[in-house]
């Protein structure tokens, strides 16, 4: 019998080596995998989308805020996986009926790295954990500071148009890079009309891919609206993934500012 402490400081107890485990969280999900679990995760989220295999061949219990109950309890868990952001309370509550729930709170890089080694050890995977955040964060020191003194909007929704803001992980990952948020003053992730948004004057505009799906067919609108701003396709992944997708972030950014330069 074994005590864990999540990210919300709840503590939850194990009787044995967790070997039934569904995950809630999609960047949770790939960690799970990239921790060599495949055998020990029997359920995800249909937002799971990495790795692929498991897309295909691992049962679904439903999207992050819409879990089906019953089905998880017919795969009679040993631990579930969730977030305080992007599970709900009422589903966690449910949840906690069938089997412990361990719940991450990531908000920055500390966090991040704070969740992959809590994790490792919730699942006797400590080592491996401990590798992979040690090779994350070799990565990040390459990318530091990689674009000084530019004001960015990152923008996340379309109609109504919706905004990265403070107390973010987007955010945090912004700060990183030396770019200032043009939204840090507005809260989380508030929506603004296109007037509001030129009155912050970014030098640059980045359009993600999720979870509203930019594409190229709206880069004309924004260049159009936002004249003296770079404006440019982003992946979503690699700026609000914390799980094991960090270990990614480095060569994506390296490669960004190239195209930005060109």
């Amino acid at each position: 019998m074994s005590d864990f402490t999540d990210q919300l400081n709840r503590s939850i107890t194990l009787f044995d080596k967790p070997l039934r485990i569904i995950s809630l969280v999609p960047s949770q999900t790939e960690l799970l995998y990239d921790l060599g679990l495949d055998e020990e995760v029997v359920g995800i989220t249909k937002f799971c989308v990495h790795p692929d295999v498991w897309y295909r061949t691992k049962t679904r219990i439903g999207g992050t805020k819409t879990v089906n109950i019953e089905k998880v309890k017919s795969l009679s868990p040993t631990l579930i996986i969730a977030n305080k952001e992007e599970n709900t309370k009422s589903d966690i509550e449910a949840l906690e009926k069938i089997a412990p729930v361990w719940i991450s709170d990531v908000r920055d890089l500390d966090s991040a790295y704070d969740m992959i080694d809590k994790i490792g050890c919730l699942v006797s995977k400590k080592e491996k954990a401990e590798q992979l955040t040690t090779n994350i964060k070799t990565g990040f020191k390459q990318i530091q500071g990689l674009f000084p003194n530019k004001k960015v909007l990152y923008v996340i929704w379309n109609e109504p148009l919706m905004i990265a803001g403070k107390d973010t992980f987007i955010d945090a990952i912004l700060m990183h890079l030396g770019l200032e948020n043009a939204a840090a003053q507005k809260e989380r992730y508030p929506e603004l009309t296109i007037t509001e948004s030129q009155t912050l004057e970014p030098d640059y505009i980045f359009l993600s891919s999720e979870p509203f799906p930019f594409k190229e067919k709206h880069l004309c609108f924004f260049l159009s609206s936002f004249p003296n701003s770079q404006v440019a396709l982003v992946d979503g992944e690699l700026f609000s993934w914390y799980g094991s997708r960090l270990s990614h972030y480095a060569p994506y950014f390296l490669e960004l500012k190239k195209q930005l330069e060109d």
